[in-house]
């Protein structure tokens, strides 16, 4: 049996589109991908962010907010970061560890965006169900378009 993938999500603060990503990596993907998400800060698990998984099926409850540093000693061999800022502060990592970049939205401030004009929590709350189900679209194509 072939060993699994080690792919690790990253973004600025590992609280919402890094734990997405994580979450719906080993429930669509787990077969074949080991998923790890973390952040170049830490922010915590965002609650917003867990409300519209378990919508869609997907307990995410249970993570915690990790920083890059802990996986420094783990054989990665991909990284895949979610967010500009985390493509631009990416360490480097050992071994033949490739980097890519997919960019998502950042939903808690597109949300916050959308409370300062007066949205209601409903339009809140579809900036993240959007960028979840981005998520759950690229998540679905892995390991292929990691290549």
């Amino acid at each position: 049996m072939a060993e699994k993938l080690k792919v690790l999500f990253l973004c600025t603060g590992n609280s919402c589109r890094s734990q997405m990503a994580e979450g719906w990596t080993k429930q669509l993907r787990g077969d074949v991908i080991e998923a790890y998400s973390a952040g170049v800060e830490i922010h915590g698990l965002n609650p917003t962010a867990v409300k519209v998984m378990t919508e869609a099926g997907v307990d995410i409850s249970g993570h915690t907010s990790k920083h890059v540093d802990e996986f420094k000693n783990v054989r990665l061999d991909f990284v895949v970061t979610v967010c500009g800022h985390a493509h631009e502060t990416c360490p480097l990592f050992p071994g033949n560890c490739k980097v890519i970049h997919v960019g998502f939205d950042d939903p808690p401030e597109k949300a916050k965006n959308l409370a300062g004009k007066g949205a209601s929590e409903e339009e809140q709350l579809d900036c993240y169900r959007r960028v979840r189900d981005e998520i759950k679209a690229f998540a679905a194509t892995l390991p292929g378009s990691l290549k």
